[in-house]
């Protein structure tokens, strides 16, 4: 819809894969991600950017916000859209802004293990340009705005009336539900405090929901197994970064290239936040992993 086949989006290297179709959208300029957050590096971004970049897209991981005014100042300074992938970070805020409410356009997931999930597949991008949002309504109904005239190359991405009904159910309790995952977060960090586990870094700038309670530790992959003995669901977000999966072999990136996200990747796990949480059921899930990783 913005006219960016075959040119560049700078991207950052996090351990988060995203699927490309690089023949009918897009290529990516990527590079390594801030070690506390996660997120995008804004001192990274102009020099991943060329004369054929016509984008950057931060990803707001796990459910926060990417620094987003220096992100908007390189953009604007080199005239390129912001493309927010908020897909994992639905109403979390980034200095009493919205995910997805400041960039060009920003791209929200309702896949059902995200805090707002359809049941089944879903998506839903929103923006304040009036030209980009004629072309998306465009592009999502085979580029017709009549019945079999076709306009532009487009493809079937109308959200299915079954996803919409059962979203607006749920709709209504999405901000409790962020609540509850931030006082479950809350009390995870005062049960790790002084242990060697490392928990989620979040600006003060920012409200998360916490799509993921993500933890580093040693032994990672020790600990998940032993969590997952004791009956309790865990999950590593992501195992390989962008730059090393093999769909991406021909940008010629090797290991070594981002270090911040391939040390994220051998450390990161993901622990139960979700709003049901007791703090009996929470103490558990702390006793098993600092019992295992202080032996």
């Amino acid at each position: 819809a913005m006219g960016m086949k075959g040119m560049f989006v700078v991207h950052p290297k996090d351990p988060d894969f995203m699927r490309v179709d690089r023949d009918f959208l897009i290529m990516l300029n990527a590079f390594d991600i801030d070690p506390g957050t996660y997120n995008i590096d804004p001192a990274l971004i102009e020099a991943a950017i060329t004369d054929r970049t016509r984008a950057i897209m931060p990803i707001h991981l796990y459910g926060q916000m990417a620094d987003m005014d220096p992100i908007m100042a390189i953009a604007g300074a080199n005239s390129l859209a912001v493309i927010e992938d908020a897909c994992q970070s639905i109403t979390s805020t980034y200095k009493d802004r919205k995910a997805g409410s400041v960039g060009t356009a920003g791209c929200l997931s309702f896949f059902p293990s995200k805090n707002l999930g359809g049941i089944g597949d879903g998506g839903m991008v929103v923006t304040n340009d009036e030209k980009l949002y004629d072309q998306l309504i465009l592009m999502r109904n085979h580029g017709c705005e009549q019945m079999y005239y076709h306009k532009k190359i487009g493809g079937n991405f109308r959200l299915d009336p079954i996803q919409a009904a059962a979203l607006l159910v749920k709709l209504p309790l999405l901000d409790k539900w962020s609540a509850g995952r931030r006082k479950n977060a809350e009390y995870y960090n005062k049960k790790f405090k002084g242990s060697v586990v490392v928990p989620p870094v979040v600006r003060e700038d920012c409200v998360s929901i916490y799509n993921q309670y993500i933890i580093r530790v040693p032994k990672r992959d020790e600990l998940l197994a032993h969590l997952r003995a004791n009956d309790i669901g865990c999950a590593i977000y992501y195992p390989v970064p962008l730059h090393l999966q093999e769909c991406f072999g021909d940008l010629g990136y090797k290991k070594g290239d981002m270090p911040h996200a391939e040390k994220a990747a051998e450390e990161v796990i993901a622990l139960p936040v979700y709003p049901e949480l007791t703090n009996k059921m929470q103490d558990y899930v702390v006793e098993t992993a600092l019992s295992f990783l202080q032996e």
